[in-house]
């Protein structure tokens, strides 16, 4: 599997930001049912997914 494959871009950047979106979503869960531990979960969220977008960044900057 070559990184230019859309394999390759799945698995680096498609399943890590679903797995960020999973931590805003269980945050928000804690943060409604008044458990403000919720607001961490919330903010490694946004830093996974942050984190994705700069690899997306990278990968289509140098790979092309």
């Amino acid at each position: 599997m070559s990184p230019s494959d859309p394999q390759f871009m799945y698995i680096m950047l498609l399943l890590p930001g679903l797995f960020g979106i999973t931590l805003v979503g269980e945050g928000l869960y804690k943060v409604v049912h008044e458990n403000f531990s919720g607001v961490i979960n919330i903010l490694f969220g946004f830093g996974f997914i942050a984190l994705v977008f700069l690899g997306y960044s990278l990968f289509s900057t140098y790979l092309s």
